[in-house]
């Protein structure tokens, strides 16, 4: 916690700031490991402070006391942290426009005597390249999540709906050390698989193809993994769509490393697809993976940003072909000088129930 409070001091003098006041719930997690959606942070050059009502005071004191002044405040939140940057002599106040609404942000300047100014995306920023906790946090999550596709293989059969496979896919996730899932899982088969990020319905699995896109969440942070199989014998049509996200995928895997730009990486995957299948990869190749599902860098033809070691990257290529079916092959990884690491460990060449 203190490397990260001291990573955010460094950046007072540029951004013109005496402290900063962190109110969203995801920053509130990452500068304390301890989730609180209703706590917030004071971070002043010398101090820090964690204001925690009383349905968090006693946890938020047995974790947080150490490296924060934690406060429970009686009455009105704001009369307590006026009467500190009062005292802390602060002038401007670094506040998160990049997650405060106006409403909230009204609220404030009303209440406080400081000069309200905006950090923008400095601590999405900084949150961007992963330490090793992190990295072993996300790697744990994506563990649960491999043995979860394992497990839902065995059950996998036309007798059972979307329905039931998304709902045993988190069942048996949490029951594996889970905190949470990641995000809405996909669970879809057949003509549905066109769709990307198709719901699932209570409707049993047809034969063809069947997408299943899912995660877990483990002290905050997120996996991220796709798989798609097929219920009965895939014809050769259907093979070589497979075949074909399976070596974008395997190329955009082979690129990446520490120094590249995140557009040549989707470029590279996407240049095999458009070979046979033009127009019918309609996203981007990935997307940055930790406290929150969709974070950046993202591996996009919009995206011109240098990947960095401890960056997290999903490599997601696809084929949709509208009304017929399609295909999404997912990894997660880790951005290393020279290559990567690989989190995923799920099979991936085409599986036949």
């Amino acid at each position: 916690m203190k490397n990260r409070i001291n990573n955010l001091r460094s950046k007072f003098d540029a951004l013109g700031i005496d402290a900063v006041y962190v109110t969203s719930q995801t920053n509130h997690r990452y500068f304390t490991k301890f989730d609180n959606g209703d706590g917030s942070l004071l971070i002043t050059r010398e101090n820090a402070y964690a204001f925690e009502d009383f349905r968090y005071i006693e946890i938020a004191e047995k974790l947080l006391s150490s490296v924060y002044t934690v406060v429970e405040p009686k009455g009105k939140r704001s009369e307590w942290l006026e009467a500190i940057l009062k005292k802390e002599e602060i002038k401007a106040l670094g506040i998160e426009d990049y997650s405060m609404s106006l409403n909230a942000y009204e609220r404030l300047k009303a209440d406080v005597s400081a000069l309200l100014k905006p950090i923008g995306t400095t601590i999405t920023t900084m949150r961007e390249i992963k330490d090793e906790w992190e990295i072993a946090e996300i790697q744990k999550a994506q563990e649960i999540t491999d043995k979860a596709f394992t497990h839902i293989l065995g059950i996998l059969s036309t007798d059972i709906t979307e329905n039931d496979v998304a709902a045993e896919l988190e069942y048996f996730m949490r029951k594996n050390g889970a905190e949470d899932k990641s995000f809405e899982t996909i669970s879809i088969s057949a003509e549905k698989t066109s769709l990307p990020h198709g719901v699932p319905e209570n409707i049993k699995l047809k034969k063809g193809f069947f997408t299943m896109d899912f995660g877990a969440t483990v002290n905050g942070y997120h996996s991220d993994m796709t798989r798609t199989v097929c219920i009965g014998k895939a014809d050769e049509e259907m093979k070589k769509l497979y075949n074909t996200v399976l070596r974008a995928q395997k190329a955009g895997l082979e690129y990446l490393k520490a120094g590249v730009n995140t557009k040549d990486a989707d470029n590279v995957a996407r240049e095999i697809i458009y070979e046979n299948y033009k127009g019918y990869f309609g996203h981007s190749l990935g997307h940055s993976v930790g406290l929150e599902i969709h974070e950046h860098p993202a591996l996009s033809p919009n995206c011109d940003r240098i990947l960095v070691p401890g960056n997290v990257v999903t490599v997601e290529p696809g084929i949709y072909i509208p009304g017929k079916y399609g295909t999404r092959i997912e990894d997660l990884v880790v951005i290393r000088d020279g290559g990567i690491t690989n989190l995923t460990k799920s099979p991936k060449e085409l599986i036949e129930i």
